[in-house]
C-alpha cells in the first residue's frame, strides 16, 4: 500500500485557496504523471516479486518466525533511517544542498558505547538510557549548530561530525567491544507475542508514533512546508532555521535510541558502526518510491526498511555472498535518485 505525505494547503503560507479550474494537463505533464505511476507501481511490483521469489526458493522465508526476525533485524537500521527521513523532510530532498545526516551511524556507535560503558560501570538502566539519549541529542545539537548557525552545507557538516564522533567512540572503547547486560537489555532482546522479537514491536511502535507526528499534525505539515517551499515558508513567517535545527535534534535522538537497540541486540557496543551508513541511506532514499507524491514519508521509510531487510534475509537463506548486498544497495540508490531526479527536471 502506497503512503502519502500530507497535502500542504496555501493557508500554511497565509494564502487563499485558488478556486479557478485547473488547466488541462499538457503532454509533458501527462508523461510525467505516467512515469510517476510507473515508478510507484514498479516499486511495489519489485517488492512483491522479491517476496515471491524468495518464498519459492526458501520455503521458510514467509513464515511468521522469519518475518518477525526480519522486523527485529531491521529495527536498528529502520530507526536510523526514520531519523534521516525527518532531516530530509525538513531540509529538502536534494542530497547535495538539502537535508542529510551522515553522522547517524557513528552517532549510534558512540551512543551504544556510552550505554555499555555506563552499564559496565554499575550504573542503572535509567542512567545508561539517559546517557545514550543525551549523547545522541548532543550530536544532533552539534549538527544543528553547524548547519543553521555556521551555515555549513549539511552534507559537509554531518560528514565532519561523523569523523569526530567515530574518533570519540574509538577513544572511549579503545576499539574493542564493551559488553553490557541488564534487565532492560534482556527485555529488549527477548521474544514477544507469537514468538516475534520485541525489537520488531519496538520498530512498529516507534514508526507509528513518529508517523503520527510528522504526517498528521500541524507540526509535521509545517515541517514539509519548510522542506518543500523554504522561501514561501520564510515569507509566511515560519521559523525555517528552527525547524531545520529541530530535525537534526530529532535525528540525533534517533541515533541515541538506535544505540540502545544495538546494545540489546549485540549484548554490548560494537566496532565499525560506520558500516550501517549505506543501509540507512538506502532505506531513507528508497522510501520515496512508496509515496504517492514521491516525497519522503515515515511510513514509506518503514516499507523500504522491510524491503531491504527481506532482500538481505533472502540472500542469507540462499547462502548468497554477503558482498553482493552492498552492491545491490548501491544500485538501488543509483536507480531511485536517478529516477526521481529525472522526474523533477521534467516538472520544471
Amino acid at each position: 500500500m502506497l503512503v502519502d505525505a500530507p497535502y500542504i494547503p496555501p493557508s500554511v503560507f497565509g494564502l487563499e485557496e485558488k478556486t479557478s479550474p485547473e488547466p488541462e494537463k499538457s503532454g509533458p505533464a501527462l508523461g510525467r504523471r505516467l512515469a510517476t505511476l510507473a515508478l510507484r507501481g514498479g516499486s511495489l511490483a519489485v517488492f512483491a516479486g522479491v517476496l515471491v521469489f524468495f518464498s519459492i526458493a526458501a520455503p521458510f522465508f514467509l513464515t511468521v518466525g522469519n518475518i518477525g526476525n526480519v522486523l527485529g533485524q531491521s529495527a536498528i537500521a529502520g530507526v536510523l533511517a526514520i531519523g534521516l527521513t525527518i532531516v530530509v523532510i525538513a531540509g529538502g530532498s536534494n542530497v547535495v544542498t538539502g537535508g542529510i545526516d551522515l553522522s547517524l551511524a557513528a552517532n549510534m556507535g558512540l551512543s551504544a558505547a556510552v550505554y555499555a560503558t555506563l552499564a559496565q560501570a554499575g550504573q542503572g538502566d535509567a542512567v545508561a538510557i539517559l546517557g545514550a539519549l543525551g549523547t545522541g541529542l548532543a550530536i544532533g545539537a552539534v549538527n544543528a549548530a553547524a548547519v543553521t548557525l555556521a551555515g555549513i552545507v549539511p552534507l559537509l557538516a554531518t560528514l565532519a561530525v561523523m569523523n569526530v564522533v567515530a574518533g570519540l567512540e574509538l577513544v572511549l572503547t579503545q576499539n574493542t567491544v564493551v559488553p553490557a547486560s541488564g534487565e532492560f537489555l534482556s527485555t529488549l532482546s527477548a521474544s514477544g507475542p507469537f514468538g516475534v522479537p520485541v525489537l520488531a514491536y519496538v520498530l512498529l511502535g516507534f514508526t507509528l508514533v513518529v508517523a503520527a507526528i510528522v504526517q498528521y499534525t500541524p507540526l509535521g505539515l509545517r515541517l514539509y512546508a519548510v522542506g518543500e517551499y523554504p522561501d514561501a515558508a520564510r515569507a509566511a513567517g515560519l521559523p525555517v532555521r528552527s525547524f531545520v535545527a529541530g530535525s537534526f535534534l530529532a535525528s540525533g535522538l534517533c541515533g541515541g535510541f538506535a544505540g540502545i537497540l544495538s546494545v540489546s541486540y549485540l549484548s554490548g557496543s560494537t566496532t565499525g558502526a560506520g558500516e550501517m551508513l549505506l543501509p540507512v541511506v538506502v532505506t531513507a532514499l528508497l522510501g520515496v518510491v512508496f509515496s504517492r507524491r514521491l516525497v519522503p514519508t515515515i511510513t514509506g521509510t518503514l516499507l523500504s526498511a522491510l524491503f531491504v531487510g527481506f532482500l538481505i534475509n533472502g540472500f542469507q537463506l540462499l547462502n548468497i555472498s554477503s558482498t553482493l548486498v552492498s552492491g545491490v544497495q548501491g544500485l538501488l540508490i543509483l536507480l531511485v535518485v536517478s529516477a526521481t531526479t529525472l522526474l523533477c527536471r521534467e516538472a520544471v
